[in-house]
């Protein structure tokens, strides 16, 4: 009888031992958007090698006694919203019962894939606003500076920062993915790189103070804000939508990383860009400005963040006129290059640079035109 009634207890103790919500991670991992058999999905990324299904992965842990069923996000923008409200227990038991079952090793289940062998997307598609910042690093600020100028430069700038520049950057049209091209526009000969570090917003976020400010991150991606220098006809005078707001002008990925695998990026933040396997653009935390978390105070006092939003913290030195200074570069970017992108720690973006399309012979004027039409010719714009 005894037995009997420790058997009882335990049957009736397992489905609330089974769905007590994990804490812990056994790895680290990221999440991202990915195609599996053509079908757009979510995936777990771990050891940067494996692509989980989402999906399969969750009814492989469901088929454990006692484990509850539980629904998973159709989109990343639907999984960044329930991080915090129990889905992040949810994929902490998923790799937890990967790693322990040894799912990892060996023979791997159908639904674990090598990065290599899947599609990699954006992996947000698509953020409702992508806020960068401009002129946000010194060495952007004196590019191609020696170090007496770059000394000076930033003790100027120290005295007086100010608030941050931010701008809109498209996102639907200008959001890719990893390994998709990067298109110069015809006529548009001009376009320059900028490595750029993405915190991803977890949480919707007003008047949210630069102390509080990590409590509103989900993570952090990779994006490169590619630019247009070529400015507009007439006065060449800047413009923002012309800079920044082209077809595939913003990659992103190649997936997120949640910020709790991540660390302080004030502290730990190391990116680095380079064209045809030469560095052109390299910098950690210290060489900016304001840092990520002031960036959302500001942003967050104009407008609403929300989950999925994504906050780009400007560039580096050694942008087109930079790497021309220092001798790395003769030019903009070339159809053929290619273009790696890395944030150490969270992964790389890599991207082909490829010539647009001629413009279609029934424009009426309106239009963008090339940069060579302008007068005079070959002035190179603002930056």
């Amino acid at each position: 009888m005894r037995w009997i009634l420790i058997a009882l207890f335990s049957i009736a103790l397992a489905p609330a031992l089974a769905s007590a919500q994990a804490t812990k991670s056994a790895e680290p991992f990221a999440v991202g958007t990915f195609t599996f058999d053509g079908q757009e999905g979510l995936g777990l990324v771990l050891r940067q090698q494996l692509v989980v299904e989402l999906d399969a992965a969750n009814r492989n842990l469901q088929i454990e006694p006692g484990v509850p069923r539980m629904a998973m996000p159709e989109d990343m923008l639907q999984l960044i919203g329930l991080y915090e409200y129990g889905l992040k227990s949810r994929l902490y038991e998923i790799v937890n019962h990967l790693v322990n079952t040894r799912q990892l090793e060996g023979q791997r289940p159908s639904f674990i894939h090598d990065v290599k062998t899947v599609r990699t997307l954006a992996p947000i598609r698509y953020p409702g606003k992508i806020l960068n910042a401009a002129g946000n690093f010194y060495t952007h600020t004196c590019e191609g500076c020696s170090p007496q100028q770059q000394a000076e430069n930033d003790k100027k700038i120290r005295a007086n920062r100010g608030v941050p520049y931010l701008f809109l950057k498209p996102a639907q049209g200008a959001v890719i993915g990893n390994n998709h091209d990067i298109v110069l526009p015809a006529g548009r000969d001009r376009i320059d790189w900028e490595i750029e570090f993405g915190t991803v917003i977890g949480r919707a976020a007003r008047y949210v103070s630069a102390a509080n400010a990590q409590d509103y991150v989900f993570g952090y991606t990779v994006t490169i804000d590619v630019s247009d220098r070529g400015g507009r006809p007439g006065d060449r005078s800047s413009d923002w939508f012309v800079g920044k707001g082209h077809e595939t002008f913003a990659p992103m990925g190649p997936w997120i990383l949640p910020k709790e695998f991540y660390g302080d990026p004030m502290k730990r933040l190391h990116q680095q860009l380079s064209i045809d396997g030469v560095k052109v653009q390299e910098a950690r935390a210290g060489d900016m400005i304001h840092n990520m978390w002031e960036l959302i105070e500001y942003g967050s006092s104009i407008i609403t963040l929300f989950p999925g939003d994504v906050i780009n913290s400007g560039t580096t030195g050694g942008t087109s006129s930079g790497a021309f200074k220092q001798g790395t570069r003769t030019g903009y970017l070339k159809p053929g290059e290619t273009i790696e992108a890395t944030i150490e720690g969270i992964g790389t973006l890599r991207h082909r640079v490829v010539a647009g399309k001629p413009l279609p012979t029934d424009l009426t004027g309106s239009q963008l035109p090339a940069v060579g039409t302008y007068k005079p010719a070959g002035a190179r714009p603002p930056q």
